[in-house]
């Protein structure tokens, strides 16, 4: 049996941007910190509204930063509330569906794929 090095690795790497949310859903974002999430939106698993999915269908880069509600961190997603053309909408985002993120604050970031 092969060990499959690459699996090992993204599952970590999800598990290190697991981390990075659950403190930001603990304690808020501190000082000047704020992520660039990109997300494949034709996973199965990610729930937007049509219209997001027909305006981006295939991959889409959230900013949590500054407004932002109803963040909550589940075992295999995450929520969270954003704002896009002044329309309050509700996001689900599976982990599985990101590709990448980064905190520009930090100088840091990993690419999930």
């Amino acid at each position: 049996m092969k060990i499959d090095y690459t699996k090992i690795i993204r599952k970590n790497m999800i598990n290190v941007f697991k981390d990075v949310l659950l403190d930001i859903e603990k304690n808020g974002l501190q000082e000047g910190h704020h992520l660039y999430i990109t997300f494949n939106t034709n996973n199965a698993k990610v729930k937007i509204p049509k219209w997001l999915q027909e305006k981006y269908p295939v991959e889409m880069t959230i900013v949590i930063q500054y407004e932002y509600w109803n963040f909550k961190i589940k075992n295999n997603s995450f929520n969270i509330g954003l704002s896009f053309e002044d329309i309050k909408t509700d996001l689900e985002i599976s982990y599985n569906s990101v590709v990448s993120f980064a905190d520009p604050y930090a100088n840091f970031g990993l690419s999930l794929i």
